[in-house]
């Protein structure tokens, strides 16, 4: 799973998922990154994660940190069905990036993409992308996880049936 896509690419020939080259014949085939019997009540990045790819947090943070990390994980639970079927690097990255952008918001300015303040003939612009500190998954994220479930489709003839 080199690609970042937790499912296994399908052969167009056959619609079935396409052999692993690294499999010899009467071996599973069995992706070592993926979770076998995930435990529902642990989160899928831990503070020091976090820390790694983002800042040293201060005591307050992470006391925050560690209920965001259980709320981040929960909502990748909740909201992609297919999550199981991620590889836990993914289910780490995308986890301490839904953390990092409720945890950019606040005094700091960190969050800030536009605001506006003036000072004579002066003036500076910013505004929040996040100014409540939500928790939220972008789209390239939920694809990664395996899509949000939602299913859809569109008429490209136009006509009535």
């Amino acid at each position: 799973m080199t690609d970042g896509y937790p499912l296994p690419p399908v052969s167009l020939e056959t619609g079935l998922p396409a052999a692993d080259e690294t499999t010899t014949p009467g071996e599973p085939d069995v992706d070592p990154g993926m979770q076998v019997e995930p435990d529902p009540d642990q989160p899928f990045a831990t503070t020091e994660d976090l820390e790694a790819r983002w800042h040293a947090l201060t005591e307050e943070e992470r006391v925050r940190a560690e209920a965001l990390l259980d709320d981040a994980s929960d909502l990748i639970r909740s909201t992609c069905p297919r999550w199981e079927q991620a590889s836990d690097a993914t289910l780490k990255r995308i986890t301490c990036m839904v953390v990092k952008r409720a945890m950019q918001a606040g005094p700091d300015l960190d969050g800030v993409t536009q605001a506006t303040q003036t000072a004579g003939s002066y003036s500076e612009s910013r505004s929040y992308s996040n100014p409540a500190g939500d928790l939220y998954l972008k789209a390239d994220e939920k694809e990664a996880l395996g899509g949000s479930g939602t299913s859809w489709s569109y008429d490209m003839a136009g006509g009535s049936t």
